[in-house]
This record gives C-alpha cells, structure tokens and sequence, in this order.
C-alpha cells in the first residue's frame, strides 16, 4: 500500500490517502521522460525564424568587376555568403517541429514523472486549494506553511481563477489542471502540491 498524508492550506495533517501504485508508485522511466520532455519543447516551438539564401537577397544581378585583367578574384554576385550584405548558406526557414508520441509512452510517462515526485516526498497532497477572493498572500502561506518557498506547481481538479491568478503574481509558482498535466511541469517544479480531488481525476484518467 502507498498512503501520503493530507494536509490543509494551513499546513496542518488533517488525515491519509492510499494512492495507486500502478501510477505513483512505479519504477520511474527516465528515458520515457526524456522523450516526453524533448516532445513538449519541440511542440512549443513556433518554428517562425527565417533568413535570406543567395538567391533571395535583393540585388548582385550584374557581375560586380570584370572576370580577368583584375587583382580580384572573380566574384560573379555581390550577394555570395562571403561577402557583406550576402545571403546566408543553408538559411533557416519557416518549419513546424511538432511530432506525436505514442500513447503508451505518454502515459508511462506522466506515471513515471508522478512516482519520482511521490518518491523523493515532493508530492504534497491538500484535502481542498481554494480562495473566496482574489489575495495573493493566502497562497504564499499556504507555500509557508507547507514548506514549498522554491519551484511550485499548483494542481487543482478544475480552473479556478482565484487560486490561478493569485498564485500567478508569485515568481516560481505555476498551476495546471489535473487533466491537462504534463511532464515538463511535474519535474520542473521543486514540490508538487495538488488538491485531493485532482489526484482522483488523475488516478481515473491513468486507470483506463
């Protein structure tokens, strides 16, 4: 069995929860995580740099100097890549690097990113993350109080625009929502703290 201990936004224990061991409790995968890693980064590129080739950059239509009978060598353009103003060799262009990984692998994984937090007790669980008013101070004593000042991620089951926008004033501090977690986020953060009823939303999504 694997139990972590619940806590309020105070910081004080207030009971236990048996997480599933098919998804917090395995042998995390580090070359999976890579690959997952390396996918959102490549997903998040917006791929717009572009430079000019030779044949784009305007001007060098006409041969700058005669071919022989000059201490020059026999340039043909004055828009070469050697030369000032030129294009440039092989120029980046516009390109989409997004790729799909395979669905099996995305979900070992979330699995192996979420049991490496739960291994090294940097997975926090709170019994409710919720704010009646916009008030930033309230989240950075929750983050006291549960010992979480460094890299944060914040997991609630559904968008919560209190909770969200009050802890987006914090540097450090990020939030998602259970189903749209990625691994990225999970090992980027110091402590991962997430409300109870998203580890169930979690454990149900990564149960099927």
């Amino acid at each position: 069995m694997l139990n972590v201990t619940i806590y309020n936004m105070e910081g004080n224990r207030v009971g236990e929860m048996e997480l599933n061991e098919s998804i917090f409790g395995i042998v995390p995968n580090e070359s999976v995580m890579h690959d997952a890693v390396v996918n959102y980064l490549a997903n998040k590129r917006s791929g717009t740099q572009s430079a000019l080739t030779r044949g784009e950059v305007r001007g060098g239509g006409r041969k700058p100097y005669k071919q022989n009978k000059i201490d020059k060598s026999r340039a043909g353009s004055i828009r070469m890549p050697h030369w000032r103003g030129g294009g440039v060799v092989f120029a980046p262009k516009p390109r989409d690097y997004s790729y799909k990984l395979n669905k099996k692998v995305k979900r070992l994984a979330i699995q192996s990113a979420l049991s490496s937090k739960v291994r090294s007790k940097e997975f926090i669980v709170v019994d409710e993350i919720k704010l009646e008013i916009y008030r930033t101070k309230s989240i950075v004593a929750m983050l006291n109080a549960l010992g979480a000042e460094k890299k944060t991620l914040i997991v609630t089951p559904s968008i919560d625009n209190y909770v969200f926008k009050s802890a987006n004033n914090i540097p450090g501090v990020e939030t998602a929502v259970a189903d749209s977690l990625n691994v990225y986020n999970i090992l980027n953060c110091d402590k991962l703290i997430i409300a109870k009823e998203a580890v169930t939303i979690i454990t149900e999504i990564h149960s099927q």
